[in-house]
């Protein structure tokens, strides 16, 4: 029985990947810009996230979500080879707190998740209303 459970959890198909250069693509294409511009730009927005969270700063994107620092407590940990138990000091970890507009899309979707594919681009109209509701494939300027 437990070998028909683990092949059965196994065999659940995993939502595809969508990684940077995918974003970067599609927003260039939506928008008519060129990949190495959108690129840059998507790349400064990261590192800028990453120097505020660094500095321990909070970044609220209204309506899409809150990102912070917090720190978890050291504890005793277990090596699980040797079962010899290891400090484990205070950890800086991000927290992210989804926010409305996005947990209200999500939980819209009872359906397996939609993801965009090339035949169907990601609306990123320009002046476009945060506010609209929009569908999985087309989340608008959701929180900008």
């Amino acid at each position: 029985m437990r070998i028909d459970r683990i092949a059965s959890e196994t065999d659940q198909k995993k939502p595809p990947t969508v990684t940077k250069k995918d974003l970067v693509d599609r927003i260039a294409a939506e928008t008519g810009q060129k990949r190495v511009a959108v690129k840059k730009t998507v790349q400064s927005f990261l590192d800028a996230i990453v120097l505020e969270l660094a500095r321990g700063n909070r970044l609220e994107f209204r309506d899409f979500g809150v990102f912070e620092i917090r720190v978890r407590a050291a504890r005793k940990a277990h090596n699980p080879r040797t079962k010899e138990s290891v400090y484990v000091g205070p950890q800086r970890t991000v927290k992210f707190k989804v926010g409305r507009l996005m947990r209200e899309q999500l939980e819209r979707e009872e359906a397996p998740m939609a993801t965009p594919t090339a035949d169907a681009p990601i609306s990123m109209a320009a002046g476009s209303n945060h506010r609209e509701t929009h569908a999985v494939n087309a989340p608008g300027r959701m929180g900008v």
